[in-house]
């Protein structure tokens, strides 16, 4: 009996293909397989049959042969995502430019090499590539958590904000949703209207850390629960490590885009995330970049680059190796993922 969640998660095409192969080889020798994924198109090509849940019931198991994606995402979700829109030319102004950033790790190893890039207002810039490429070391760049060692970091309205902390960029209107965010966006030991208000509580926005306003705090945290629809909160003052992962995402996003930023670094924001947790993420991304918000979308998820990204950039050994305007070839964008481009 082999067991699988998510084996493809961080592969490019080409290897999740080559997997799912030799999986379906094991199947035919004996083997019994169950395969766990978010991934409708994995489904339906690799599978002898299909169970879909919802909320942790059984809805139907059906045949791969009698159903098609857009019937497996209504029994997923209830409703019709939208899978696919018409992508636009971008031609606000600059509004982040990364030039020729360098950085290295605490041992030593170089992650980041002349890596460069810019993303004007009103679009998204999808970064692609396989994990472990220096995607982490980026976001620890952008949001000045690493000190590259070369290079600059240009913030429209602010010029060179290489060397400023992470909580001046905040100020400056940068959000930012990492992959890992109950490590890093989220203190689980919170509660939810802790966790929502920690930036208004840092600029002062609700008073002072010796008389905070609490009821101020805990109306704005209830309208962004109401506002984001974060499902599962009781109370405002329930710890933020109950809520479920999609859930968790969205109480990270209520946060960000509470200040209206003008630009947001999404890392892997879909990761772990079932397909209705993923397309409301995706929505409030979209509506970001069409309020004029400059976005930042790296993930190892090709097809949510493909489906959001207004340019994309291919990273591979810490730099930008090729970039494509949309829609764009999947297939070359495979190769330069794997140095083949």
């Amino acid at each position: 009996i082999i067991i699988l969640d998510e084996p493809t998660a961080v592969l490019t095409d080409e290897e999740g293909q080559r997997l799912l192969e030799a999986i379906g080889k094991l199947a035919a020798s004996g083997c019994s397989v169950a395969l766990v994924t978010h991934k409708l198109n994995e489904s339906l090509m690799h599978s002898d049959r299909i169970t879909v849940m919802r909320n942790g019931k059984v809805i139907e198991t059906v045949q791969p042969d009698a159903v098609a994606a857009p019937d497996l995402t209504r029994m997923i979700v209830g409703e019709t995502i939208v899978e696919k829109r018409q992508h636009t030319t971008v031609s606000g102004r600059r509004r982040l430019s990364v030039h020729k950033i360098t950085a290295k790790r605490a041992d030593g190893r170089a992650t980041l090499n002349d890596l460069s890039f810019e993303v004007r207002s009103g679009e998204i810039y999808g970064i692609a590539g396989i994990g472990g490429n220096g995607q982490s070391e980026l976001v620890e760049v952008l949001m000045g958590l690493l000190s590259p060692t070369g290079g600059t970091v240009q913030l429209d309205g602010q010029g060179d904000i290489t060397g400023t902390r992470a909580d001046e960029r905040r100020g400056f209107g940068v959000a930012c949703i990492p992959a890992d965010r109950q490590g890093y966006a989220l203190a689980g030991d919170l509660s939810v209207s802790d966790n929502f208000s920690i930036g208004g509580v840092l600029s002062g926005k609700f008073g002072s850390w010796a008389r905070l306003d609490r009821k101020s705090m805990a109306r704005e945290t209830r309208s962004a629960i109401n506002k984001y629809d974060v499902q599962g909160v009781r109370s405002d003052a329930q710890r933020s490590a109950l809520l479920s992962g999609g859930n968790a995402q969205k109480l990270v996003i209520a946060r960000e885009f509470s200040g209206s930023p003008s630009v947001v670094i999404a890392h892997s924001p879909n990761r772990g995330l079932d397909v209705r947790a993923s397309a409301a993420v995706h929505g409030h991304l979209l509506s970001a970049r069409d309020q004029g918000a400059a976005v930042v979308l790296i993930s190892e998820d090709l097809d949510e680059i493909l489906l959001l990204a207004d340019r994309i950039g291919v990273m591979n050994t810490g730099t930008i190796v090729a970039e494509f305007d949309t829609p764009a070839d999947r297939h070359a964008i495979g190769k330069a993922m794997v140095g083949h481009g």
